[in-house]
């Protein structure tokens, strides 16, 4: 063959497998950008935030009430602690609401709770019974009295004791209570696990009372008027300086402040059972001591349930003047309401008219 045909057949493979290589891909035309355009890059995904919690607007005390409570506690003669607190909203108002005042008969409400408290972990029951007998009488007001001694005993439900310990402040009935519950301790847990706060509570009516007097306790002063006789007896220095101490440091002693927020505690449901809690709110509307301290200054139309407490004299000194309460007005709002006197000479329509004067600035300046 040809020398030049032979060389044309050796050529023709690799002119075959030039063909089957890819050309280069052209490029892409770049875009130009009109003069006076500026071309830009698409923004990022925006950076997601945790949303901020609205801000609370708090309400604020009526600069009125404060301003009646002021004129109220500055004009009285005494040593005096007022809280007052809207527990359906976020203040309290008051004078000394933080410091110690004796409580008296104001500390059957925690002894009313323990029992309650017990009732719902069903410990105890309402409707069994406390035998009373004459070495349970206590000493001061005590109706339960008369029957105990006309029957050597007497048999109680422990509602019934409650009912009585509350609306009447007997103070048998009270002790009574305080002894099926497992004593003072009992109530202190009480206290302390459903942290109150600034409360104490003292031994018992028969003890702290005979302290307070400067007498050390025998049952017999339990009957008519012998613990008033025993009492009198006493050198006034001995009495002086025994309610001088108790005054200084009550065993009993409690913060207005301390007492108000309970107040709401209990009326929010916070404390007791729901059936518990309009059981004992049923027996403070159901009181009938101290009609003409706190309850005489509600108005018409509001409901009030409260708790007394009155304390020992030595002449011209008076103590422990309480009422604590819980006011209602008429569209449903509340209001814990604490005056405590730890002493004063002032005389009792004195007391009574300063105390009014605090409940019915309260209703005034309600909005």
């Amino acid at each position: 063959m040809h020398t030049l045909a032979r060389l044309g057949l050796m050529l023709l493979p690799l002119v075959a497998l030039h063909g089957c290589v890819s050309a280069p891909a052209k490029p892409m035309p770049q875009t130009r950008a009109k003069p006076g355009v500026v071309v830009t890059q698409p923004a990022p995904p925006p950076v997601q935030r945790k949303a901020e919690p609205p801000k609370v607007v708090r309400a604020a005390v009526p600069e009125q009430l404060m301003a009646d409570i002021d004129l109220a506690w500055r004009q009285f003669p005494g040593r005096t602690g007022i809280a007052v607190q809207r527990i359906d909203g976020d203040w309290i108002t008051g004078k000394r609401f933080g410091e110690f005042f004796p409580q008296q008969s104001v500390s059957k409400m925690w002894v009313a709770m323990t029992i309650l408290d017990q009732v719902d972990s069903g410990r105890l029951r309402l409707d069994q019974k406390v035998k009373i007998t004459m070495s349970d009488l206590a000493v001061f007001h005590q109706p339960i009295r008369e029957r105990v001694v006309a029957n050597g005993a007497v048999e109680e439900t422990i509602q019934s004791l409650m009912e009585q310990a509350i609306t009447a402040s007997d103070n048998t009935a009270n002790d009574s209570l305080l002894r099926t519950a497992g004593g003072p301790e009992a109530v202190r847990n009480f206290i302390e696990r459903k942290k109150l706060g600034k409360i104490r509570f003292g031994p018992g009516e028969r003890l702290m009372q005979s302290q307070i007097a400067g007498l050390s306790w025998q049952q017999e002063y339990s009957i008519g008027r012998r613990f008033y006789t025993a009492r009198s007896a006493l050198p006034r220095e001995r009495r002086q300086a025994a309610l001088e101490a108790y005054l200084a440091d009550p065993v009993d002693g409690a913060a207005p402040e301390a007492i108000a927020n309970a107040l709401a505690r209990l009326a929010k449901g916070e404390l007791l059972s729901p059936a518990s809690t309009r059981l004992l709110l049923g027996m403070m509307e159901r009181t009938k001591s101290g009609p003409n301290r706190l309850k005489a200054g509600v108005p018409a139309g509001w409901r009030f349930g409260h708790k007394t407490g009155t304390g020992q004299e030595l002449d011209p000194l008076s103590t422990g003047y309480n009422d604590i309460g819980i006011m209602t007005a008429p569209d449903g709002t509340r209001y814990a309401v604490v005056v405590m006197i730890a002493s004063t000479t002032s005389p009792i329509p004195a007391r009574m008219a300063m105390m009014q004067a605090v409940s019915r600035a309260v209703a005034t300046h309600h909005r």
